[in-house]
């Protein structure tokens, strides 16, 4: 039985209805998480190659691939949640989510089944790519529209907040595995264990989204749009929907490079401890988690566009000189420092895009053009930060390579953020010449 929509009046009312709707993200970066940081060992798992490279490479494209399919879930899923509620199809996108995940953690290797094992995680990958496709867009229309007047931003932030939480237990219980196991018990074995303990959770975060009431908007609303809507909709605001992507741009990329690609950069090529590379994401992810509400807090009060152009620009100017300090100099403290300033870079702007990105999409079909945005720009940018950081380094020889994604990423989103809001004050100039006029 569907709970019936109502306001949420009191604190406590909001807290839980936040806790039950990012429950799914919670899971969603729990797993791409560990896919980043045990890739080493999935390559030699799942994709044996003649070099540890060519190994690499193989399992970051399936990594990468998964967020090929996030565009169609947006479309197809994101719609379908904008047609039935928030609340129906956020149970349906954690459905499809925990079958991705049950899959990549049971699913044996390549030398008891051949090649049965890579296609078996690749459709794991891709079950879980089409699933996120509205998941994230769900979960954050679902918190614009039980915000209180004038804290959107705030409210909106722990959709990424949820996500930072997952990867300091990922990270912990990564630091404890390492602590306690062999290279070579984690590399047989050892890798599929946290994988197996977010299996273990979905029956919780199931029995939360079950609880959750659908929204006061959405269940005022008196059309329900069909997918021919939904497409159509989407096509006549496709100037928007490209630009909320580059706007996205720099929010994913710089999430993949500071969490699930770090544990990789530091011990492959920066030659940190496995160990000491979890830790510095770990204390990233709590960093994340502090700055992402100051930063939609801070775009309330300020404006999303003041945030989003001063985080754009500092990212742009100090990206690879500090992955460059870091590269000549590599350390413990100095990789610390300086995927702490990208987190503060991050957090900040990501606070402030969220809610930037709900308010530029037509209302009826919210969570889909929010979706197919963010989707769009996971797919060709940040889903595949660790296999271009991978081949940039490579190609190049300089450690410090990724921060010209990253600068190319904020560059991106500078200017689409100031189309965007230069459309936006002209619309507005225009609706209102037109309603005095009228008037």
């Amino acid at each position: 039985m569907t709970p019936p929509a109502m306001p949420l009046t009191s604190t406590k009312e909001k807290v839980r209805a936040i806790l039950r709707v990012t429950s799914g993200n919670f899971l969603e970066q729990f797993d791409f998480f560990l896919f980043g940081f045990y890739a080493t060992h999935i390559a030699q798992t799942f994709f044996p190659a003649s070099s540890d490279f060519a190994s690499l490479m193989m399992t970051f494209a399936v990594f990468g691939a998964g967020f090929l399919m996030r565009p169609l879930g947006a479309i197809l899923l994101g719609g379908y949640i904008d047609k039935v509620g928030r609340r129906r199809g956020l149970i349906i996108t954690l459905s499809i989510m925990a079958t991705g995940t049950f899959l990549i953690a049971l699913v044996p290797g390549y030398a008891t089944i051949g090649l049965w094992a890579p296609l078996l995680v690749l459709a794991g990958r891709l079950l879980q790519g089409f699933s996120a496709g509205a998941e994230l867009g769900g979960v954050s229309v679902y918190l614009a529209e039980i915000a209180t007047p004038g804290r959107r931003g705030f409210y909106t932030s722990w959709q990424s907040g949820s996500q930072q939480v997952a990867i300091v237990v990922a990270a912990a219980l990564g630091f404890v595995l390492n602590a306690w196991l062999s290279e070579t018990e984690l590399a047989a074995w050892g890798w599929r264990i946290p994988f197996l303990m977010g299996c273990i959770i979905v029956p919780f975060i199931f029995f939360l989204r079950r609880h959750l009431q659908e929204t006061e908007a959405f269940a005022n609303r008196k059309q329900r749009p069909t997918l021919k809507t939904v497409v159509t909709t989407l096509y006549a605001n496709r100037g928007a929907v490209v630009a909320g992507m580059l706007m996205v741009a720099m929010t994913t990329t710089a999430f993949y490079l500071i969490t699930v690609y770090a544990p990789t950069f530091g011990k492959k090529v920066l030659m940190l401890s496995a160990s000491d590379s979890l830790l510095v994401t770990l204390l990233v992810a709590v960093s994340n988690f502090i700055w992402l509400p100051i930063g939609g807090a801070l775009s309330d009060k300020f404006g999303r566009k003041t945030v989003l152009m001063t985080m754009t620009l500092l990212t742009i100017a100090t990206a690879w000189p500090a992955l460059s300090m870091l590269a000549q100099s590599p350390s413990f403290s100095h990789m610390l420092m300086v995927l702490l300033w990208l987190s503060f870079l991050y957090g900040m702007y990501n606070g402030a895009m969220v809610p930037a990105l709900t308010e530029i999409m037509p209302a009826e079909v919210r969570v889909a053009g929010f979706s197919l945005a963010y989707s769009l720009a996971t797919a060709l940018f940040g889903g595949f930060t660790p296999a271009v950081s991978t081949a940039l380094i490579h190609y190049t020889g300089d450690k410090a390579a990724p921060g010209y994604w990253l600068s190319f990423a904020a560059f991106c989103a500078l200017c689409a953020t100031l189309w965007l809001y230069r459309r936006r004050s002209e619309h507005r100039t225009t609706s209102g010449d037109t309603h005095n006029a009228q008037a």
